[in-house]
């Protein structure tokens, strides 16, 4: 039914134009009146999730699986993960303008993946291999990045929330920004959050490894184990007041940059095995 209306890409670009959108809803009155126009933002921010939700179903329906088989997939469901994080994180917290912050991350990562046809070119089929325990291990890794992705913005307003005072400028946007104290403790909570999701994901690819789930799956395995272990290391050094709060939040924005670069590692070398394998077994 829902298919009749519009394809999956049609709803994915759909809700980039939403979350589009919703950042300039909120950029403009920000920037003209001093004022951040939040609930407006906020229900087109919805709708744009709404309609990447029904994007990525179809996808999924078409695959018969999650969709997270190649690159394109990944990135729009790491951002599914992150605004779906949004909407608990910023209710719970009251942080207004980190929907200012999310709306802009969503649009750029969803624009970015719908720009390049070729990262939608391969592996129309279930990451899986239709073993449930391993797409939910996969789902869970990267709905550990859509956590770090929001903790890279809640870090940034980490920064903006120091630049501002040790510049003494409490006006604009930096007027909307929580206190230092509030942003440090949501960034540790985010932080161990992403890190127990990741580390249970683990946990599962490790299990299914050890029974002979495939070298694929050991690559990802020492791939996202890598990332685990930064990530619990600035966190172990954080909690015991080694590192400052204001390197953790650098820290935390570089490492989900090299993360998201460097998922086309892992995404390319199981694509490589899958061909490496279909011209094995040619006659």
């Amino acid at each position: 039914m829902i298919e009749t209306f519009l394809t999956d890409r049609a709803w994915l670009w759909l809700a980039a134009a939403l979350y589009l959108g919703g950042f300039l809803f909120g950029v403009v009155p920000l920037v003209r009146r001093g004022r951040h126009s939040n609930r407006l933002a906020f229900f087109i921010m919805l709708a744009g999730f709404v309609a990447q939700t029904l994007g990525l179903y179809l996808r999924g329906k078409a695959i018969g699986g999650c969709p997270i088989g190649n690159t394109f997939e990944i990135l729009q469901f790491t951002t599914w993960s992150a605004v779906a994080l949004y909407f608990i994180v910023g209710a719970v917290f009251r942080l207004s303008l980190l929907g200012f912050f999310t709306s802009a991350f969503a649009a750029a990562l969803s624009l970015v993946s719908l720009a390049v046809p070729a990262w939608d070119a391969v592996c129309r089929a279930s990451a899986s291999g239709g073993n449930a325990w391993i797409e939910f291990h996969a789902a869970l890794a990267l709905f550990s990045y859509g956590v770090f992705g929001l903790l890279a913005l809640t870090s940034g307003m980490y920064l903006l929330q120091w630049f501002s005072i040790k510049r003494r400028r409490m006006d604009g946007i930096f007027s909307f920004l929580p206190s230092m104290r509030a942003l440090d403790q949501i960034n540790l909570r985010l932080h161990a959050t992403g890190a127990i999701l990741l580390g249970a994901s683990l946990a599962v690819a490790l299990i299914h490894w050890q029974r002979g789930a495939g070298h694929t799956v050991g690559f990802a395995m020492l791939f996202f184990g890598a990332i685990w272990f930064l990530y619990a290391v600035f966190l172990a050094l954080r909690l015991a007041n080694i590192v400052p709060a204001r390197r953790l939040a650098w820290a935390c924005i570089v490492l989900f940059v090299v993360a998201i670069f460097s998922i086309g590692l892992v995404n390319n070398h199981r694509a490589s095995r899958a061909t490496g394998t279909d011209a094995h077994q040619k006659p």
